[in-house]
């Protein structure tokens, strides 16, 4: 067991009337004017913008408004952004959307107070000791940015996909109605619970076994996301499910599955490369190349593994070979991610194979041209992250 620090400060407004809190909870964080931060259409559509217009101004507080974040946000929206907040004084920021939305937010927080180019913190030439406040009205559980201090953003030019964290990153609070999420695409809904999931097991396999609670934890998270994920295809306005979901996804990225462990993060690396080439949805993403990643690690401890297979997918235990017991486990892992429409292969996601060409770009920039290895569990060089694209690739 890893000595741990737990830090999770966000005030977590959740239920069905949460949104009746904004003005109150953003006067309470030293909100004057606010930007309201948001996506596309559909958080104007379903009355949730003007929602927070209105409980602003009640509050009597000013702001002004930048929506067209897109998934896999961009830098020139949080540029654009930033000019956007120096020009009008804004002093705080309210994210409405989902994890591309929160990122963008909170890139734009540490941007506005900085000298130099937002991307600077991104590409590690630059690190923030301080940003403008920020929070929330969650409407995709997914990415538990609201609870976590990482954002990551896309540049367009080169298509590079970078992450950059910091503790001044977490919300000041994050307002949670399940019933915004009724109106979920099924893909979305499933890209979400698979977005989860993968926080949550970045954490687990880790060589770290001995934190029992923090296992336990973990695998009734998974089993919950699992459950939960068909009743919402099903019944798309299932209140209580929904509402698992959507706790889940933050208790997912907060840190609280990875006290006492070493995370791995490979597979979430792997995965930027793919949705920065071909701009695909990031937790179809993970599914597709998650398998293809655990067959190539999990006989470093494969024990770790038969215990996921057992404990979380329902495994039979083969005594008679650990081996076969973890190999079942990530089948088992891939008909799940099958059976809520998610893809597991490449071709799968993309449409098509890709390419050698393709392949060998992505796993060069993944690792800086094998300047640095990604992944914990198994340290992952070019040459591995390129088998484990080909393996996603048959």
């Amino acid at each position: 067991m890893k000595d741990f620090k737990y830090y999770a400060p966000t005030e977590v407004a959740f239920g069905r009337d949460s949104e009746e809190r904004i003005g109150e909870l953003a006067l309470k964080y030293g909100a004057h004017k606010v930007l309201v931060h948001y996506g596309g259409s559909s958080a104007v559509r379903s009355g949730l913008i003007d929602k927070v217009y209105g409980q602003l101004q009640k509050a009597g507080l000013a702001y002004v408004s930048l929506g067209g974040v897109v998934p896999n946000p961009r830098v020139s929206k949080v540029r654009e952004g930033i000019e956007l907040c120096r020009r009008e004084g804004v002093d705080f920021i309210l994210a409405v959307g989902g994890g591309s939305v929160i990122d963008s937010a909170k890139a734009i927080s540490v941007g506005v107070p900085y000298d130099g180019d937002v991307w600077d913190f991104y590409t590690r030439k630059a690190y923030a000791s301080v940003c403008l406040p920020l929070a929330t009205v969650l409407t995709i559980p997914a990415a538990g940015s609201e609870m976590s201090d990482g954002s990551v953003i896309t540049n367009e030019d080169g298509n590079l996909k970078k992450d950059y964290c910091t503790d001044i990153f977490r919300c000041k609070f994050a307002v949670m109605n399940p019933e915004r999420t009724f109106t979920l695409p099924p893909f979305q809904t499933a890209c979400g619970v698979v977005d989860m999931m993968m926080h949550t097991m970045e954490r687990y396999f880790s060589h770290d076994d001995d934190m029992v609670l923090t296992d336990a934890v973990a695998e009734s998270i998974l089993r919950t996301v699992m459950d939960c994920a068909f009743k919402v295809l099903r019944d798309p306005q299932d209140y209580v499910a929904r509402a698992q979901l959507m706790w889940a996804g933050s208790i997912a990225h907060n840190d609280l599955t990875g006290c006492g462990t070493t995370g791995d993060w490979g597979t979430h690396m792997i995965e930027h490369e793919l949705s920065g080439m071909f701009d695909v949805a990031h937790g179809a993403g993970l599914a597709a190349v998650w398998g293809s990643w655990a067959r190539n690690v999990y006989m470093l401890l494969p024990s770790r593994f038969a215990r996921f297979a057992v404990n979380v997918m329902g495994v039979t235990n083969d005594f008679t070979s650990v081996e076969k017991t973890a190999l079942a486990g990530i089948e088992a892992a891939e008909r799940f991610f099958h059976a809520i429409g998610m893809p597991v292969s490449i071709p799968e996601l993309i449409g098509r194979p890709a390419t050698e060409e393709e392949i060998l770009k992505m796993a060069d920039t993944c690792t800086g041209g094998d300047s640095h290895s990604v992944g914990v569990f198994k340290p992952l060089w070019s040459a591995d992250i390129a088998a484990i694209y080909r393996a996603a690739n048959g």
